[in-house]
């Protein structure tokens, strides 16, 4: 998935364990950790504000797009030229 949660840099910086946050945003450890670790197909914005609040950050320092993969130019099909040479 292209978007990264970086939950685990900021509780880093903070110096606070998974478990605390978690009690402090009122989840569980584990739905927390299924968010941590990038498994959540989606987060309610009142869960990313308590976490934003919490741990005194803004959204995008929790998560950032990144591409799946970088796309490259196709090359060009020579099998589809037409037997006039064009």
């Amino acid at each position: 998935m292209p978007i990264i949660v970086d939950i685990d840099v900021m509780l880093a910086r903070r110096k606070m364990p998974v478990g605390v946050l978690a009690e402090q945003i009122g989840i569980t450890p584990a739905n927390l950790a299924v968010l941590k670790n990038g498994r959540a197909k989606a987060v309610r914005f009142t869960t990313l504000a308590a976490i934003c609040e919490v741990l005194d950050c803004q959204p995008g320092d929790l998560l950032r797009w990144e591409p799946d993969e970088v796309h490259q130019p196709a090359e060009p099909d020579v099998s589809a030229r037409s037997a006039h040479g064009d």
